[in-house]
């Protein structure tokens, strides 16, 4: 065998490599990443509950929302998930899955600007929250 035939096959040799790494090693190495993110996210909110830190509203705040009106509760937005970015649609409905949010027990903390819930699959809905009234 040549020089040439020698370098050859190496090349051929580490380009198959690459190859077999690319679709074997690095998929399983982003799922692995992906759900060692999920987990971190996870450990957050569940040491955030122990401590009572809530979530921000901006995890809400930054979908995309519709309005809409029901002739019952009135004026309300309604986020779907295929109108919105899939990770962030993703944290925000799993922070109101976890926390059992509905019509009548809607997600909000100190100083959000809206109530949050869910109902039916990949909606997130919110209303304004009423203003407590101030006693002079």
């Amino acid at each position: 065998m040549s020089e040439d035939d020698i370098q050859q096959v190496r090349r051929i040799a580490k380009e198959t490599a690459l190859e077999v790494c690319d679709e074997e090693v690095l998929g399983a190495l982003v799922e692995a990443f992906s759900g060692l993110e999920a987990i971190a996210v996870q450990f957050k909110h569940s040491i955030g509950s122990i401590k009572g830190v809530s979530v921000r509203e901006e995890t809400f705040n930054c979908l995309s929302y519709e309005k809409q009106t029901g002739n019952r509760i009135g004026e309300f937005e309604v986020a779907y998930k295929k109108h919105n970015i899939p990770d962030k649609f993703r944290h925000a409905y799993n922070i109101l899955m976890k926390n059992n949010a509905t019509i009548s027990n809607r997600y909000h903390s100190g100083g959000y600007v809206f109530g949050y819930w869910l109902y039916g699959e990949d909606k997130i809905y919110r209303q304004k929250l009423k203003a407590p009234n101030k006693s002079s």
